[in-house]
């Protein structure tokens, strides 16, 4: 069974109201339309609404004109101007941008303009977007609400009472509200994933190493990766097509390019073989229905209407040819844990770099030290120093070997039993988040209920494989709800085709409640 390829999948995603990001290249470089309008269109979308949502930290309007009417001056002149040309693309601000403030939405960075441009946003110049603005995000990236931020919570397009989800938030935000329909966020525990889903977008998480992580401010080394947000799956392949490959300057960047994933967004899912994981499903139709999964342990916390549209997604995909059948990764339930050890571990020995010292926030005192316990007092959020905190003692004497060595193991745990579902399956279904966006300030108050939001999300974190959240349906509460395809390394094109496949099914009805 063979569907319609990536123009047609735009296409449809622009019926519903999108612009899309390959529509808008197509019209620039035919000279249909000129990248300056383009962007004009989209900044003054900013001004009327992004008071309301809070998406940006900063928005770069001069400098997007500017580039704008580069790329038509390249038009004119009939020169080759990139697959998106004309794009308007929003950056999380903990992407590094040559002279422009990049703040990881913390004091501690005030004041702090890059020297260089990380490798992801050379690649989108190069590709011919246009960068209109750095979005907001929890602290760092360290959390799952957008609410953790100096410069104040984003809220959801789709309901401004909630969330957006985090920790890139501002992305996801940005394209729900029509304000770029490109951006890119940061994922290291689900943190363009679990946003895209709450605002009713696509998130993909490469596989660690397929997109550079240079010029990326570090949060968590082994477990941080770049990755697109969109309106439609298309869009995002297209972004992912464009910055990902292999950088010298990353030396966990593949050695090697990666496949590519637009053109074969139609080959549909005929024949694929689909392992829908007990451990984050519970309360599954088709797992009450299986057989051999007595007594698997599942996480709690997933909401019967979000599980409700993954049986429908697994049902989406058995119509469009694939085969679903249940599998279990026991380890995933033993995921949020192993992470809320390695992530802070990692973040505090990251975060040592901001002392007060060689850039960003000072705080004078009678001493160095003084100065640097003042620094890092004023300029690090509650969230972070807690998790500072939780990282140093992970890996002080004595309990280094009770806790962090112990995860490393349950990591070790997880990617045995993925490589054994993989056996038998090519892709893996479940949730996204475990809920729709919730209230502004419903979990900020209790760090682990919060912390619960990354559940789903992060077993592909551990493993370093690829995941990619699609809208499908919405919630009891008329919210977005995502479901996640998960593959193993490189299974980028894979995932990707699946997920046009339920976009397609979406927009079809087959998302709907």
């Amino acid at each position: 069974m063979r569907h319609d390829g990536a123009e047609a999948a735009a296409g449809r995603a622009a019926g519903r109201g999108a612009v899309t990001a390959l529509a808008i290249a197509a019209a620039v470089k035919s000279g249909e339309r000129t990248a300056l309008d383009v962007v004009d269109e989209h900044l003054a979308r900013i001004s009327q609404r992004d008071a309301e949502i809070g998406a940006f930290n900063l928005v770069l309007a001069d400098e997007a004109r500017t580039a704008a009417r580069n790329v038509d001056a390249a038009v004119s002149r009939g020169e080759a101007v990139g697959p998106l040309a004309g794009v308007p693309v929003a950056l999380k601000d903990n992407l590094c941008t040559r002279g422009v403030p990049t703040t990881c939405s913390s004091r501690m960075l005030e004041g702090w303009r890059p020297p260089y441009d990380a490798t992801v946003v050379q690649r989108l110049r190069s590709a011919g977007a246009v960068i209109v603005g750095k979005t907001n995000l929890d602290e760092f990236a360290m959390g799952s609400s957008t609410e953790n931020s100096a410069f104040g919570p984003t809220r959801n397009p789709h309901h401004t009472g909630r969330v957006p989800g985090g920790s890139s938030g501002g992305s996801a935000a940005a394209v729900a509200a029509g304000f770029a329909p490109l951006a890119l966020g940061s994922d290291t525990g689900g943190s363009v994933r679990q946003p895209a889903a709450l605002c009713g977008v696509v998130g993909l998480k490469p596989t660690y190493g397929a997109v550079s992580r240079y010029g990326l401010v570090a949060f968590a080394s082994s477990l941080d990766q770049v990755g697109p947000m969109a309106s439609n799956v298309a869009d995002a392949a297209a972004c992912f097509e464009a910055v990902s490959g292999h950088d010298p300057l990353d030396s966990t960047s593949i050695d090697g390019a990666c496949d590519p994933v637009v053109a074969g967004l139609g080959q549909g899912v005929d024949g694929l073989r689909v392992g829908l994981v007990a451990e984050l499903c519970a309360g599954s139709a088709r797992l009450q229905e299986a057989d051999g999964l007595d007594g698997v342990s599942a996480v709690e916390g997933v909401a019967a209407d979000v599980i409700a549209r993954v049986d429908a997604a697994a049902a989406a995909l058995e119509a469009a040819g694939a085969a679903v059948t249940a599998v279990s990764v026991p380890s995933a339930v033993l995921g949020l844990s192993a992470y809320y050890l390695i992530a802070p571990a990692e973040a505090s020995s990251n975060l040592a770099r901001y002392d007060g010292v060689r850039y960003g926030l000072r705080v004078d005192a009678a001493n160095a030290a003084e100065m640097n316990v003042s620094s890092r007092t004023a300029g690090f959020g509650a969230e972070v120093k807690r998790r500072i905190m939780l990282g140093t003692y992970a890996l002080s004497a004595g309990y280094y070997d009770a806790f962090y060595a112990k995860a490393l193991r349950v990591r070790t745990l997880m990617l045995r039993e993925c490589a054994a579902a993989y056996a038998g399956v090519d892709v893996l279904l479940c949730p996204t988040a475990p809920t729709t966006a919730f209230e502004l300030g419903a979990k900020t108050a209790d760090p682990l209920l919060m912390y619960l939001n990354d559940v789903c999300t992060i077993p592909s974190n551990l493993t370093g494989h690829p995941a990619v959240s699609v809208p499908f349906g919405s919630g009891d509460d008329g919210l977005p709800v995502g479901v996640q395809l998960m593959g193993p390394a490189l299974s980028e094109p894979v995932l990707l085709r699946a997920a046009a496949v339920l976009e397609q099914a979406g927009a079809s009805g087959g998302g709907a409640p």
